[in-house]
């Protein structure tokens, strides 16, 4: 197989914060992760790409943009309104980096935070397809099936087929392709010479359309919620797992959404997941013990824990240890154990276990040793959806399912 050729790639993901059909759009959770972090997380998964930057007039949308690994680029009010164009955007981008830092990327990705369905393999794709037909710019399409119109002045009239004599879809002449707004690749010289993300030569990278949709309307949110969630459960999740006996799991960011509620008397109260204990339930008549190690030291941790069931180890500063003392007390290996963590001090525990596993909204460096994240959030659902693929791999062909 040939290799694959590499350059200098920067992604640039615009993300202002003015946005009106959907109000705070960018950070608002979209299957358990902020809306822009579906497109930071593409980006630094493509091989060829050597930066990420998000472009933003937002404090919060820059701050949710570097935890999620992305580097920002602060974007001016005057190209930050309802009619500022994206290349205005791109281009200003361009400027700061090769102004304030000297730097100039042989090639520019364009992603759009309101295109997360795309599978984080397009964007390699699509870089190694221009690269391969020597291409100046590129833009993803998906393919328009069946028989276009055009409508003009209150006539329609047949683009692609002749009414009278209706052919089978798949006997059309011609494509039609539509630009899904999903990723665009372009040399820098083709923004500044023609003020456009596309010029010179021009190549196309197809993608399915159930990749290409795109969040618009209010309406959009709900449907991508659905066929993300169905992305999932069609996917790959891990196999092996019929062999864990043991489930450990960090308590705030994991069983709890990391925030917490703090009275005038001082009480503190966290948010937790109703959905998670029934799984949790589920697990423990598997067999599969089940274990909360936690630093934090307030009572809530074993309130939840005892409520549920759960063996609790808190106000404990060396996870490691204490999970190493329970799988010697109970002979298990490393490979027998899944621990599900959000942050820096689960890392230790992580690298350990045979089964590492980051809620969908963890750190980076946390999701980088998991073999598997949730789609979901800690405290939204993410316990739930471990359990629910600990049930599914135990039961094999039987009765587990996954359910979100």
């Amino acid at each position: 197989m040939k290799p694959q050729k590499t350059m200098n790639a920067l992604v640039i993901i615009p993300a202002r914060g003015g946005s009106k059909g959907i109000p705070r759009k960018n950070i608002k959770l979209l299957a358990g992760k902020p809306l822009v972090a579906h497109s930071i997380l593409h980006a630094r998964q493509t091989p060829s790409v050597t930066r990420t930057v998000v472009s933003t007039d937002d404090e919060e949308i820059a701050a949710v943009a570097r935890h999620w690994g992305a580097e920002v680029v602060p974007r001016p009010a005057d190209i930050s309104g309802d009619q500022a164009s994206s290349e205005s955007a791109l281009l200003h981008t361009l400027d700061w980096l090769k102004k304030n830092e000297g730097y100039e990327p042989e090639l520019v990705v364009f992603l759009q935070a309101t295109s997360p369905s795309r599978r984080p393999a397009d964007v390699e794709q699509a870089i190694q397809t221009l690269l391969r037909q020597q291409a100046d710019s590129l833009f993803a399409a998906c393919l328009v099936h069946g028989f276009v119109w055009r409508c003009a002045q209150g006539q329609a009239r047949p683009v692609n087929y002749d009414p009278t004599r209706r052919p089978r879809r798949q006997d059309l002449a011609e494509e039609f392709l539509e630009e899904n707004g999903s990723i665009y690749v372009f040399k820098p010289w083709v923004l500044r010479r023609f003020s456009s993300r596309l010029g010179g030569k021009i190549a196309v990278y197809r993608m399915r359309g159930i990749d290409s949709f795109q969040i618009d309307e209010p309406g959009d949110w709900d449907l991508l919620e659905q066929l993300m969630a169905a992305s999932c459960r069609l996917g790959s999740p891990p196999s092996g797992l019929s062999g864990v006996r043991l489930l450990a799991l960090d308590f705030d960011g994991v069983m709890t959404d990391n925030r917490v509620l703090v009275q005038q008397d001082g009480t503190e109260a966290v948010l937790c997941n109703r959905s998670d204990g029934l799984g949790l339930e589920r697990v423990k008549a598997r067999r599969i013990e089940v274990v909360v190690i936690s630093k934090e030291k307030n009572p809530v941790v074993g309130a939840r824990c005892k409520k549920l069931g759960l063996l609790c180890v808190q106000g404990c500063d060396a996870k490691l240890a204490a999970l190493r003392q329970l799988a010697q007390q109970r002979s298990l290996t490393p490979d027998q154990i899944a621990y599900v963590g959000n942050d820096l001090n689960d890392l230790e525990c992580l690298r350990w276990v045979g089964w590492p596993i980051a809620v969908g909204d963890a750190l980076p460096e946390v999701r980088a040793v998991a073999k598997w994240t949730t789609s979901r959030a800690g405290g939204y659902g993410a316990v739930r959806e471990v359990c629910d693929l600990l049930l599914h791999d135990s039961a094999g062909a039987g009765d587990g399912e996954l359910n979100p």
